[in-house]
């Protein structure tokens, strides 16, 4: 068997260990010891792309913000959707994941950070949201496993009642919140409901029409 190569070692900035590691042709991010991504299934994340820049792919000139780079996959997605005229802002926590994806990582999706649509913001996404007034015709979160957070504890307010009343402000009318989450959360869909959006939940194959464990895409909507 091929052992496990260690590529990169960083941490959260409340002091979490993360870890890139490869076994082969596998890529895999640990947090604190567990598997937290690999680059083995990362079908949901392409549909969270699909099904959250609907709207955004219609409009001109759309403005589009990726929480959370992930392997970049999410991203490679989202600009394969838009047209030349998109903005793609991507706000990532983590300065290791960030180089990660300018190394090691980068050819997995097609070196998306070289794309110059994008637009790289290394803080929490927190912050970009309560900064931006009207700003994205979407919104898509792939922040730690979704609504429960467990990665770093400053990603537990982005799914409470003020991180999704600051995503909503910092959506055009119209515009689109889309949730990456590993479980189901009923909790959370009568969060986003109480807090003005029009609420759909998919279910996705972590590698679509090639299986692996569901995964729950939230969709909440402006009307």
């Amino acid at each position: 068997m091929i052992a496990w190569e260690l590529l990169g070692h960083t941490r959260t900035p409340d002091g979490e260990d993360m870890s890139l590691t490869r076994q082969g042709h596998e890529y895999v991010i640990l947090a604190a010891g567990k598997p937290l991504m690999s680059s083995r299934m990362h079908g949901s994340e392409e549909a969270l792309a699909s099904l959250g820049c609907t709207v955004a792919r219609t409009r001109e000139a759309p403005c589009v913000l990726v929480g959370g780079l992930g392997m970049g996959f999410t991203l490679r997605a989202t600009l394969d959707l838009l047209g030349p005229d998109a903005t793609v802002v991507v706000a990532e926590l983590v300065p290791g994941v960030v180089e990660w994806n300018r190394g090691p990582l980068g050819p997995l999706a097609g070196h998306p950070l070289k794309d110059s649509r994008v637009q790289i913001e290394v803080g929490d996404v927190s912050a970009t949201l309560r900064s931006s007034t009207r700003r994205f015709d979407a919104v898509l979160l792939d922040v730690d496993n979704g609504p429960a957070a467990f990665t770093a504890s400053l990603n537990t307010g982005l799914y409470d009642d003020a991180g999704l009343a600051a995503a909503r402000g910092a959506l055009k009318d119209g515009g689109v919140l889309a949730v990456w989450s590993a479980w189901e959360d009923r909790k959370f869909e009568q969060r986003l409901r109480h807090g003005g959006f029009t609420v759909q939940v998919e279910r996705v194959r972590a590698r679509l029409k090639k299986g692996g464990p569901r995964h729950t895409i939230f969709l909440g909507r402006l009307d």
